[in-house]
């Protein structure tokens, strides 16, 4: 794990995992996840403080297993804990201009998929029952 370029990302995802496969087999998942923050903000002119809810969106990669795991279990708004590195990156646009995209190369994905604890807690109330 890298020491000076590590980042962990707490929150939803935005859409289901886009997945790439190719030809050598190997897989990669692209998703966005949002992660809100409350800030107390003082209104102009008063003394009231308010919280205002603050939404940042990261782009993700995950390789290998991660994609796997990407693919296999998350869903839109499922929570997650992403932790992996910052990489940014440049191209050229199709107007000559130079962009640059950040985005958290993922090294593991923690989930907490409602989905399939609610699933699991209906099956064990059925087994009771039977």
């Amino acid at each position: 794990m890298k020491v000076r370029n590590h980042v962990q990302v707490i929150g939803n995802l935005g859409a289901d995992p886009i997945i790439k496969e190719f030809k050598n087999g190997k897989k990669m998942a692209r998703f966005t996840v949002a992660s809100d923050e409350l800030h107390l903000i003082k209104k102009i002119g008063k003394e009231e403080k308010e919280l205002v809810k603050v939404t940042t969106w990261f782009n993700v990669t995950a390789w290998g297993k991660n994609a796997e795991i990407a693919q296999e279990k998350l869903y839109k708004g499922d929570e997650v804990i992403i932790s992996g590195s910052l990489v940014t990156t440049s191209f050229t646009d199709r107007s000559g201009n130079t962009r640059k995209i950040s985005e958290v190369m993922a090294e593991s994905i923690l989930c907490r998929n409602y989905r399939i604890e609610i699933e699991r807690h209906k099956n064990e109330q059925s087994n009771q029952r039977a």
